[in-house]
């Protein structure tokens, strides 16, 4: 079944909005400690960048073969420009961009000696977005559902201060009149709840922040018998509605709490060289197989393979389709 599903992703179109952010890794090796300071002088040699936030959910849905709408704010800067051009090699649509030259586009710049990271600095503006510019993304986004341009939209929270509730609430009205899927990767604290999602994506640490519940465990335990995680499973069940919570749990794998019940989902990771991203790709994947007719515990699962892939990277990658492909035939 994994494999007729991913098979119609190709003609699959999800709008993303949410906080855009550009990657940028300063690659090179460590040669002594410095005479200054007790740290150490890494000589660079290399830097790349790539797209990072609510563009890596867009990156992700690109890479697995779908169209990608993105809907979002750059500053005007030269990361807004880098943000542009990756976006349009990507071939992800991303005419519905705002500009505003009194934000700076978010960057987080890593120095990474081989494959450890040492040190990340953060640029950065969070000022709530003004609500005319966030009227016009709603909007923008609203046509597409009317138009029936989308087959699913993903609300990406950074808690950069793009998305508030209201912007939710409009979209997820208008979707449920056309059958439109809504997935939203939350920010604790950043937005009050709002009903009616078909999924919400926290990991462990922001489904205990959200529902106010304190984590006695930390992941001592087996999730199962875990029941702090239980409670609090279902108290963000009840505050939001949502259809379908699923939670990622690091080496535990992730928990679908649907209306069927819980589903545990073993991690697939053979080794871990990097998480950054990882939940990034797992909204896209997800979201993109309920797209294509997948139910809930089937989209789960095929993005716990896709996230299987990513954290056997360096930085901050996408899955690409073959690769999803790959592994699925594998575990068969």
């Amino acid at each position: 079944m994994s494999e007729k599903i991913i098979d119609r992703f190709g003609s699959l179109r999800i709008a993303v909005i949410g906080d855009l952010m550009l990657d940028v890794y300063l690659w090179g090796k460590v040669s002594r400690i410095s005479p200054e300071a007790p740290v150490p002088v890494i000589n660079i040699t290399k830097e790349s960048c790539c797209l990072g936030g609510a563009a890596n959910v867009m990156r992700n849905i690109a890479t697995l073969g779908a169209s990608a709408y993105a809907f979002g704010v750059l500053g005007d800067d030269k990361a807004a420009e880098t943000v542009l051009n990756e976006m349009a090699h990507l071939r992800i649509r991303h005419d519905y961009i705002l500009r505003d030259s009194r934000r700076r586009t978010t960057e987080k710049r890593r120095v990474m000696a081989v494959t450890q990271q040492l040190l990340r600095e953060d640029y950065e503006d969070v000022t709530p977005l003004a609500d005319d510019l966030r009227r016009r993304m709603v909007d923008g986004v609203l046509t597409l559902i009317r138009a029936k341009a989308v087959d699913a939209v993903i609300f990406e929270d950074y808690g950069k201060g793009v998305l508030a509730d209201w912007m939710l609430r409009d979209i997820i009205d208008e979707t449920k009149k056309y059958g439109v899927i809504t997935a939203l990767d939350p920010k604790p604290g950043s937005i009050a709840p709002v009903k009616g999602l078909t999924v919400m994506k926290p990991n462990r640490n922001e489904a205990f922040a959200m529902s106010g519940i304190r984590d006695e465990s930390e992941g001592s335990v087996p999730p199962a018998e875990d029941a702090g995680l239980m409670l609090a499973a279902q108290t963000l069940r009840e505050h939001w509605e949502v259809e379908n919570l699923l939670i990622s749990l690091a080496s535990h794998g992730m928990a679908l709490f649907g209306p069927d019940g819980v589903r545990w989902i073993p991690t697939q990771a053979r080794e871990v060289f990097d998480v950054s991203g990882a939940g990034d790709t797992v909204t896209a994947t997800f979201a993109l197989a309920m797209a294509a007719g997948a139910s809930a515990q089937e989209a789960a699962v095929i993005a716990n393979y896709a996230a299987g892939v990513v954290v056997g990277k360096i930085g901050t990658a996408p899955i690409h389709l073959e690769e999803l492909r790959s592994v699925i035939a594998s575990m068969s």
